[in-house]
């Protein structure tokens, strides 16, 4: 049997009440997931740049160990043509040699300077991932404590939480799919989580503008789902205020 439109509205109703809660108890555990949220974000950034260096590094250290080789060839090459100076003919051969010999001396020069640069350049990078590893430990240390204490809020409220959840699994399963998908996707687009609200001092309890009293009527019936002009909330009730009457004056 079909739940009528009062029924349906009732369980928006209570479903709502119910998701308010849990979304009270993670208001309660305050901005600590989003901190933590950064604080692990930041660490991968913390990460990547020492990956980054370490890369560089071992680049210049290859850089450094091919140059080293550079410079012993040129060692072989120099001693090379300084034997075949000593066996030389006439003037021309030697001053050939002796270019080829200035020649290898200054890759050697070139390759000894390269060598220094790159290893400034690691002593640079070693420097920057000292200071990077000690930033890290110190977020490591946030992250431990932070978790430490969202972990405890979520413990004093587990058993709540869990109570609430199965209380809201058993009233969804009473509620129609398509209007359940569509008050899902309505709450998600409001800032507040408010899909289904009451009519409150004559003013919907979402957005706090006017509801037209004939408008208030036709909620109190309940004989269609009607929502919030301005606003789109559905309006499940109007909440009249308790008239409390005077009592009777003894004369």
């Amino acid at each position: 049997m079909e739940a009528t439109v009062s029924q349906k509205l009732d369980t928006l109703l209570k479903i709502q009440s119910l998701d308010s809660n849990l979304d009270e108890i993670v208001r309660m555990r305050g901005d600590l997931p989003e901190e933590i949220r950064d604080l692990e974000d930041e660490l991968a950034g913390f990460e990547t740049r020492i990956g980054k260096f370490d890369s560089e590094i071992n680049t210049l250290n290859e850089e450094i160990a091919n140059r080293k080789n550079a410079i012993k060839e040129c060692e072989k090459l120099i001693k090379k043509y300084q034997d075949q100076q000593t066996n030389v003919r006439n003037n021309r051969e030697y001053d050939a040699i002796s270019k080829e010999i200035e020649l290898q001396q200054l890759e050697m020069q070139l390759a000894d300077k390269k060598i220094k640069e790159a290893g400034i350049k690691i002593e640079t990078r070693n420097g920057e991932i000292s200071l990077i590893k000690a930033s890290l430990d110190d977020r490591n240390k946030d992250l431990v404590n932070k978790k430490g204490e969202l972990d405890l809020l979520i413990g004093e409220s587990k058993e709540e939480e869990s109570k609430i959840i199965k209380e809201r699994e058993k009233v969804q399963k009473t509620l129609d799919e398509r209007l359940y998908v569509s008050y899902n996707r309505l709450r998600t687009n409001l800032k507040n989580g408010l899909a289904v609200v009451m009519v409150k001092r004559d003013a919907c309890g979402g957005c706090f503008n006017t509801v037209p009293p004939q408008r208030q009527a036709d909620i109190k019936e309940k004989k269609k789902i009607i929502v919030c002009e301005h606003c789109g909330r559905v309006l499940a009730d109007v909440d009249s205020p308790v008239v409390e009457l005077a009592a009777p004056s003894k004369k």
